[in-house]
């Protein structure tokens, strides 16, 4: 019976090795330790059932044979446990020095363990009916030194839970409760010798949860998948190893079907190709995305440049399909610290299309890895703000020429770090709308700016009313006008103290939806500027397109008046179209007295700038409006 359970291990083993073995995979650590792992259990199945034999027909067999073979399996048991433990360390100590010191003292304890096995006495058990099996001081020894590397994968299991992974912390689990089990069973009952089979049970466990090499491949491309690089990155990390990475962003995904018979031939042909490229490792990271790792850094940019040369040369039976994908390259993996990292490099390099080019490749080193850096620590700055109310509002006055006074501001954001100090919008805007936490941001500056216009009422000062700018990002919310119209309900705000400020950006990139807040809103009663004219993608059909009432000319444009000749006659032209319209001008940048006079006399109206004051924090705003309104 025993010799028939043991076959029946041998025979699931077998099945396991040759899937195993048969699969295209990944190098990774742990692999090694699995089929260390594997090999030692067929080894101890082989030996258990040649031991059995050897006890049954003892009578035709020298006694210090049997002794021999039977300490052999005894010793591998030992070694089995062993190899489990090192299998679980291959997770837990990451850094290499320290695991090649746990191999050196475990390899160390396995030897004394079994030099031990084989020195002390081992009886025999043998009966009528053939049930066979071993006791004694050796076999004593066997379950004391196996039980010491089971209660390190225990503790291990126990108290290093969050370095190990969750699925092979579970397969561990399973697998020590079924060996446990079946070695508490064998050491009550010694003729069930149930621990070779539970071994192989265990391994088929570890196998299906986490050595399968399909758990690392794509199914539908044969490429392997972001969950093999991931595991195959942190290696190279742990290694120590120098690589490279090219990151290909191809036009369509790799992963669907394509409509004709040649497309998807085509198809076939760039993963074929993927599949074949020599040293390195394919992976498909997302599903129009590949990257594709190289240990050999030295010669990753010749690599580089023959995937680009096939990739220009066509695919298809024709080769007359050609693809021009985006192009990314990491030098040296080294800049990084572990995958996630490679990880949120590429993906910042895609989403931001940043980074130094060459050739058509965007080139992922040091510098980028530094900005990527900056704006995660922006980013963490903005959250913080947010959550922890460290947003201010500062409010720049704007003069009118006409009523002689300051009629209207403009409300800007500043951030507060936890130290107190300031943070100019630059800094962080560009940062917000990237990750989109600008429109929390803008409701909580458009909230606090109709709180300050209910409770400190500056009407009583001769002001107006206040602009608030609306980032691209605001513009494309579908929920912005309620939102808004929500808010200024909530404080009683009348509609004519808000002008809100677009700019000539959200104007092209969101106009359909921008038009229906902006009607939204200006049937409720606010008013909009268009600000920054000037810059960027200026065009005078904006404003004829976009229901504005008021024309802020950027601070360049104002400036570059009075330092470019041919320049006036652009804002001269500008003026007359906007004054025409019946639509105000606001300029921008005025820092001197003459820029004051120069623009009062060609019949500016409004004007903004160091000339009258810096932005102002609430309260000393409403102290420059008590002193100053009224004067020039």
């Amino acid at each position: 019976m025993n010799i028939k359970i043991q076959c029946c291990g041998i025979i699931l083993l077998t099945v396991i090795l040759y899937f195993y073995l048969c699969r295209r995979k990944i190098k990774l650590k742990t692999s090694q330790a699995f089929l260390h792992l594997s090999t030692i259990t067929m080894v101890q199945l082989l030996l258990d059932i040649l031991s059995v034999v050897l006890l049954t027909y003892h009578r035709f067999v020298p006694e210090l044979l049997v002794d021999f073979v039977c300490k052999s399996y005894l010793s591998s048991l030992v070694l089995l446990a062993m190899f489990a433990y090192l299998y679980i360390c291959t997770d837990t100590y990451s850094d290499k020095k320290k695991f090649r010191r746990v191999k050196r003292v475990s390899s160390t304890i396995s030897v004394i363990g079994i030099v031990m096995i084989f020195l002390l006495p081992i009886y025999k058990y043998l009966d009528d009916i053939e049930q066979v099996y071993t006791y004694g001081p050796s076999v004593i020894c066997t379950y004391v030194f196996a039980v010491f590397f089971l209660l390190q994968i225990v503790l291990l299991l126990v108290f290093g839970k969050r370095k190990i992974d969750s699925r092979r912390w579970n397969a561990m689990l399973i697998w020590i409760i079924l060996w446990l089990a079946a070695a508490g069973t064998q050491f009550v009952f010694n003729e069930l010798l149930l621990v070779g089979f539970a071994s192989t049970v265990g391994v088929a466990i570890v196998f299906l949860m986490l050595e399968n090499p399909e758990l690392n491949t794509d199914i539908s491309t044969g490429l392997f998948n972001r969950e093999g690089m991931l595991l195959y990155v942190d290696q190279l990390f742990q290694s120590e190893k120098p690589f490279s990475a090219i990151d290909i962003v191809l036009p369509k995904p790799l992963t669907t079907g394509f409509e004709s018979e040649e497309s998807r031939i085509v198809r076939v042909d760039i993963i074929h190709y993927l599949l074949s490229i020599a040293d390195a490792y394919a992976f498909l990271y997302k599903e129009d995305e590949v990257v594709i790792l190289l240990e050999d850094k030295e010669k990753a940019e010749t690599y580089l440049a023959a995937i680009k040369e096939r990739f220009e040369k066509g695919w298809g039976k024709s080769a007359d399909t050609v693809f021009s994908p985006r192009w990314r390259f990491i030098p040296d993996g080294s800049i990084a610290n572990k995958s996630m990292d490679v990880i949120r490099l590429l993906e910042y390099a895609r989403m931001h299309r940043a980074g130094g080019v060459e050739n058509d490749t965007v080139i992922i080193d040091e510098r980028m890895l530094e900005t990527m850096h900056n704006e995660e620590k922006v980013e963490h700055l903005i959250a913080q703000a947010l959550e922890q109310d460290r947003v201010e509002v500062f409010y720049q006055p704007i003069y009118s020429t006409v009523e002689k006074r300051f009629t209207a501001a403009e409300a800007l954001v500043r951030l507060h770090d936890p130290d107190g100090k300031l943070i100019f919008p630059g800094n962080f805007i560009d940062v917000a709308e990237q990750n989109g936490s600008i429109l929390r941001l803008g409701e909580m500056v458009f909230e606090k700016v109709c709180r300050f216009i209910r409770d400190q009422k500056p009407e009583q000062y001769g002001l107006d009313y206040v602009e608030v700018n609306l980032s691209v990002v605001q513009c494309a919310s579908e929920l912005l006008a309620p939102h808004f119209i929500g808010i200024m309900q909530k404080y009683g705000i009348a509609p004519e103290r808000i002008n809100l400020e677009i700019t000539e950006t959200a104007s092209v990139e969101t106009k359909k939806v921008l038009l229906d807040n902006m009607n939204a809103l200006i049937r409720y009663g606010v008013t909009f500027s268009l600000d920054d004219f000037g810059t960027g993608q200026s065009n005078l059909n904006y404003i004829v397109e976009m229901p504005v009432e008021i024309v802020k000319f950027d601070r360049s444009m104002t400036m570059s008046y009075f330092e470019n000749g041919k320049a006036k006659y652009v804002m001269d032209a500008a003026m007359r179209m906007i004054h025409g319209m019946k639509q105000q001008i606001v300029a921008e940048g005025i820092e001197k007295k003459e820029h004051f006079d120069i623009m009062n006399e060609l019949g500016i109206r409004y004007m903004q700038g160091y000339y009258f004051s810096k932005p102002l924090p609430e309260a000393q705003f409403l102290a420059f409006l008590s002193q100053n309104n009224g004067a020039a």
